[in-house]
């Protein structure tokens, strides 16, 4: 089975302050963290949906191909749209899923991924495997067959394929998994990651 990443990276980040993306973990910006994941996970061709301004020029986005989207205000279906439109341009062979990823979840984990291609081989038939942490729920990163992309051009909002998934179930297979995959909306939240992840004893 042949997938594709999409990571949605165009979202101003006015909840974090701006910048969101940029700001470290670990020694590495935010969105850098999730490329590595598609990497390590085998997904190939990456797309990376940036903004119009030079926010993410600094970071070294391959081997993701970066694709502006000039109306991030649209929100996350835009960025979506866009993404599977040029993951499907990138594929030097026809990909038969996109895995669909938010550029603001650092933590998101090559296993997880994995996990998400194996359920999709064994249910040939469901359009979407989504994943659900045990830790807080989170419904990210989705799974979408290339026999649904085209639900992308009737999305709206900030949402993304979220209310189809919410009220389509029958559409759905969901991969359970331990632990969290937390976004990184504000300055608190990443304080929390980073405060979560310190060994104990470490008051730096």
């Amino acid at each position: 089975m042949k997938v594709g990443a999409v990571i949605l990276a165009a979202g101003a980040g006015s909840r974090f302050g701006g910048g969101k993306l940029l700001a470290e973990v670990g020694g590495r910006p935010i969105v850098r963290h999730v490329i590595d994941a598609a990497v390590a996970a085998g997904l190939d061709p990456i797309v990376v949906v940036v903004p119009p301004d030079e926010t993410l020029a600094s970071v070294d986005l391959a081997p993701g191909r970066a694709i502006e989207n000039p109306t991030p205000q649209e929100g996350l279906s835009s960025s979506v749209r866009l993404g599977l439109r040029q993951l499907d341009a990138d594929a030097t062979d026809p990909v038969d899923a996109a895995l669909i990823l938010l550029g603001d979840q650092p933590r998101v984990r090559p296993a997880v991924i994995g996990a998400l291609i194996e359920a999709a081989d064994r249910s040939p038939r469901t359009p979407f495997v989504v994943a659900r942490y045990g830790g807080d729920g989170a419904p990210n990163p989705v799974l979408a067959r290339r026999s649904i992309w085209r639900l992308a051009d009737e999305l709206v909002g900030d949402r993304g394929f979220g209310p189809v998934l919410a009220t389509h179930g029958e559409l759905v297979r969901t991969v359970r998994v331990d632990g969290s995959n937390p976004d990184i909306d504000t300055a608190d939240d990443l304080r929390r990651l980073v405060e979560a992840e310190r060994p104990p004893g470490d008051v730096s």
